[in-house]
């Protein structure tokens, strides 16, 4: 974890990067951890602030009490540890289900957030709280259960990766943040993504929204990228880049491209 320090507020671990520059807070998805951001960290601005949580149930943060958790309460989660730490306005990039929390916090605290970033994001499946899962969605909780997390994680991870075969240092990147999941957490995580409706809170935006997608994203492709930002309205929608080669873990598979976004989308905004 080089270049981070790791902390805990409001019931919230995190990791940070120490900095007097432009600050970002990052939302990890739901097969991931705050440590999945390290490949990404060379390549942001030197002196960028950069804080990266563990969400509800990851790592030491705390579970909700609530089986079926929405993104709103992510959203609260997010707006206690930026209380905690006293934060300004600052960048919010959440990636895959992290999309969901993030637009659930922007949409309900427009002033702490100078710019959102959705990363290959998850538009959520629409179905009623504590309604049905998925048969995928139950999948993913009964596999975690019964496989155990190391299993898990081996049988999920290559899916997240463009040509998996090529880039075996990215698929063990991927494993080992997936093999740290954790029950409830990963099981309140994919009820909520059950329940999630990115596009409804993407059309209640009023930050500037960009949204970056991999060209080979093949769990949230970039049909669905181009949706969320057109439900964006339109006196706030930035850029859609897509990112040639990349799957969906887009900030591990391509760091530097996907910094590169960030900084020009970044530049294009001032």
């Amino acid at each position: 974890m080089t270049g981070w320090v790791q902390n805990a507020a409001a019931g919230i671990e995190y990791l940070e990067r120490p900095g007097t520059g432009p600050l970002l807070v990052l939302l990890h998805g739901i097969g991931s951890q705050a440590a999945s951001f390290t490949p990404l960290l060379p390549y942001l601005a030197a002196d960028a602030r950069v804080i990266a949580w563990n969400a509800p149930g990851y790592a030491g943060s705390a579970p909700f009490d609530d089986d079926w958790p929405e993104a709103s309460d992510y959203a609260a989660a997010l707006l206690g540890l930026v209380e905690a730490l006293d934060l300004g306005p600052f960048t919010l990039v959440g990636h895959s289900l992290g999309t969901l929390m993030g637009a659930a916090f922007a949409a309900r605290n427009r002033d702490r957030v100078e710019r959102l970033v959705l990363a290959s994001p998850a538009l959520g499946h629409g179905v009623p709280r504590g309604g049905g899962l998925s048969a995928a969605a139950q999948a993913r909780i009964d596999d975690l259960q019964d496989l155990g997390p190391v299993d898990f994680a081996a049988a999920r991870s290559a899916r997240l990766v463009h040509a998996p075969e090529a880039h075996a240092d990215v698929v063990a990147l991927v494993r080992e943040g997936m093999s740290k999941v954790s029950l409830p957490g990963y099981a309140q995580a994919a009820r909520m993504l059950a329940s999630g409706r990115l596009l409804d809170d993407a059309e209640r935006l009023a930050v500037p929204t960009d949204v970056i997608v991999g060209a080979e994203d093949v769990v949230t492709p970039p049909d669905g990228a181009r949706r969320a930002l057109a439900a964006v309205p339109a006196r706030h929608r930035g850029q859609l880049t897509i990112l040639p080669d990349t799957g969906h873990a887009i900030y591990q598979q391509a760091p530097a491209g996907f910094a590169a976004a960030l900084e020009t989308q970044t530049e294009t905004a001032g």
